[in-house]
């Protein structure tokens, strides 16, 4: 298993909201994440940091997950109390009022990744099935498309495209979509924030995720890609390959 973790301030931001990373527990298995920090004075990157660094905590005093189930309550419990750690602090706090944070988590064992999300940072998987978005956004936008008030190509400028129906830390209590796959040889994740999915299509991740490159060039390549298509945001990105050594073309 490989997986890098990069996060870019963008072209235009003057603090970088996001965070992330990869962290691994007492037996090896990985946790990955991006969030994507809003609201408040400057307290979008208090909330995204107090996410990563509260579940990098629990993540690392966690034994071995045998099964799906497990990890999936794993994460449903460590996400609702985070959420509840995140929205007690923005009360306690003044200047984080109102604060929030998206989340995309994956687990990842030699078995099979269980993927939570709140929000619209995504988490995506090539497979020898071929590229597809694994998560759905927590948006006002997508709630259109999906009951089909608008379209697809309608959402992409839709300008409230930024609206969040969920986040982590804004209200008492929160609900994670989860669900979990089988991560298999040659498999690659990619969760971001929409800082890159904003910027680089679904045909351009494809192209990208399957260059023989090392995986850090892979990331390297999102980020660039990103910023000169605009670079709006700040652009957070994890990938996790399921590497047996062989090359995958």
């Amino acid at each position: 298993m490989k997986a890098v973790f990069m996060t870019d301030q963008g072209k235009i931001r003057q603090h970088n909201e996001d965070n992330g990373g990869i962290f691994n527990n007492l037996v090896g298995h990985r946790l990955a994440i991006v969030a994507d920090g809003m609201g408040g004075h400057r307290a979008g990157d208090v909330a995204s940091e107090m996410a990563i660094s509260l579940l990098k905590e629990k993540w690392e005093q966690t034994n071995d997950l045998l099964t799906a189930e497990q990890a999936e309550s794993w994460l449903r419990t460590s996400i609702s109390e985070v959420n509840q750690e995140i929205f007690k602090h923005s009360k306690e706090h003044a200047e984080c009022e109102g604060m929030g944070t998206t989340i995309v988590a994956v687990i990842s064992t030699g078995l099979f990744a269980t993927v939570a999300n709140i929000g619209d940072s995504r988490c995506y998987l090539l497979n020898d099935d071929g590229f597809k978005q694994l998560t759905e956004d927590h948006s006002l936008v997508n709630e259109l498309v999906r009951t089909g008030q608008i379209s697809k190509e309608d959402a992409e400028h839709h300008p409230r495209k930024n609206v969040l129906l969920r986040a982590l830390g804004t209200e008492q209590n929160v609900e994670a979509d989860i669900r979990t796959i089988m991560f298999e040889d040659g498999d690659v994740l990619l969760l971001c924030s929409d800082g890159l999915s904003n910027k680089v299509g679904e045909d351009e991740m494809f192209s990208i995720l399957s260059k023989a490159v090392p995986i850090e060039e892979k990331a390297t390549i999102f980020i660039q890609m990103a910023n000169e298509n605009g670079g709006e945001d700040n652009i957070t990105l994890v990938i996790v390959e399921f590497d047996d050594g062989s090359e995958r073309g």
